[in-house]
């Protein structure tokens, strides 16, 4: 069996947009014709990828999963065709990320866009989330990549849920003494709010060992001995220890990434590296 791209391209306009009619909107097809692609996506696969009877368009667990492989598949299919004609693509970015994942996951990412398209010129700007999306507001980016809570996604096409882990330095044993050692990064960092609140709802005594506002300056830190801390699954860098229930430290949840494009500033380009990125993270 082969899953047809345009099925694919359609449901995920569906599950960004929300709704089978701005999906429509976007692909130049009625919200009845959209209804009846997803129709055929379901049977060719033989389950329900879409809750019936909601507003909005909700996804059943088999279609959050054919989701992620689509946004794969699409970024394939987008990078294997941007590579056998030269892009006319062209233009300037500005991108705004999180320290952790422009020291992990991005440089690969933005290097293979590079590659795809030689016309974009990419400006990348590390800082924390919640000041990124500030800034956006002001006008200074035209995409940035977030991290939020779940359910606090306003106004963001959520492209990958992250685990959090609790790591410290793997030669160490500041995580065993009491108060706990906290490496951290300076309000309003979102792993920061999440630490606190948890230990704080156990009761649970704590200090705060070093501060940084840089991912760099916090792994230092922790392999140093200074504290533990907390970090998406995805980020953590070799050289360090996990902790989990066995040493005793809680399960932290996850957090939602997210990218948020600016409406003011948009452009082809700036699309372009939105739909890449979904693809990658996806």
């Amino acid at each position: 069996m082969n899953l047809p791209t345009e099925l694919l391209r359609t449901f995920i306009k569906a599950v960004d947009l929300g709704s089978f009619t701005r999906a429509g909107d976007a692909v130049g097809r009625t919200q009845s014709a959209v209804s009846l692609q997803m129709r055929r996506l379901e049977e060719m696969l033989d389950t329900q990828l879409v809750e019936r009877g909601t507003h909005r368009v909700k996804l059943t667990e088999e279609g959050t999963t054919l989701a992620g492989y689509a946004r794969r598949i699409l970024a394939l299919n987008d990078e294997a065709v941007a590579s056998l004609h030269r892009p006319r693509v062209a233009g300037s970015v500005r991108l705004g990320a999180p320290h952790e994942y422009m020291a992990s996951l991005l440089p690969t990412i933005l290097g293979k866009f590079a590659q795809s398209h030689p016309g974009v010129t990419l400006e990348v700007t590390c800082d924390l989330s919640k000041n990124l999306l500030e800034r956006q507001q002001k006008g200074e980016f035209d995409l940035v990549i977030a991290l939020h809570d779940q359910g606090h996604a306003s106004g963001g096409v959520q492209v990958h849920t992250e685990p959090l882990v609790w790591i410290s330095s793997a030669d160490h044993l500041r995580h065993e003494q009491q108060p706990l050692s906290l490496v951290l990064a300076p309000p309003p960092c979102i792993y920061r709010n999440r630490i606190l609140q948890t230990l704080g709802r156990l009761n649970r005594s704590w200090r705060i060992a070093y501060t940084s506002s840089s991912y760099s300056g916090i792994i230092a830190a922790v392999r140093a001995g200074l504290g533990v801390t907390l970090l998406a699954e995805s980020t953590v860098p070799a050289g360090v220890r996990t902790l989990g229930a066995r040493e005793g430290f809680p399960e932290m949840g996850v957090l939602d990434v997210c990218v948020h494009g600016s409406r003011e500033n948009a452009s082809e380009a700036a699309d372009c590296l939105a739909e890449y990125v979904a693809g990658s993270f996806g």
